[in-house]
């Protein structure tokens, strides 16, 4: 399943101190009129909370917090929608002082340190989020 797109905006700036990450990417795309694109984050968080998906028994299971300061290493996503609403997916890698890398779904209560984004809005279809039964997960239909 794809869809042709073309790059419609691009946008760059930054998020400020105590912003919640997931919630302010949220937040722009829907203040912007994003329903479908791409997102890229780099900086630093205070404190993260990352999911991770049992694919045995089709649901979120479990949810990492980490409460210390760390780097963002990648943080790449996608915008479309879950229920006629605006819904970034992303996923997120920290790395500490140490080089110790952590990994997972970006979820709400990542704190951001400093946060540079961009994001990509495209022109096309808008990709519409539905329950797979095969996975559990909501997947573009």
């Amino acid at each position: 399943m794809y869809i042709e797109t073309k790059v419609k905006r691009n946008f760059m700036g930054r998020f400020n101190y105590g912003d919640d990450l997931l919630d302010k990417l949220n937040s722009f795309c829907k203040e912007h009129g994003i329903k479908i694109g791409a997102v890229q984050v780099i900086g630093a968080v205070q404190k993260a909370k990352m999911g991770y998906y049992s694919q045995s028994e089709k649901k979120y299971t479990g949810c990492v917090e980490l409460d210390k300061k760390l780097e963002i290493a990648s943080c790449i996503g996608n915008v479309s929608l879950k229920d006629e609403k605006v819904f970034v997916h992303a996923h997120i890698v920290l790395a500490d002082y140490d080089g110790k890398a952590f990994g997972g779904h970006l979820m709400p209560g990542t704190i951001v340190f400093a946060a540079e984004f961009f994001i990509q809005e495209m022109e096309g279809e808008a990709l519409k989020r539905v329950p797979d039964p095969s996975t559990g997960l909501p997947l573009w239909k």
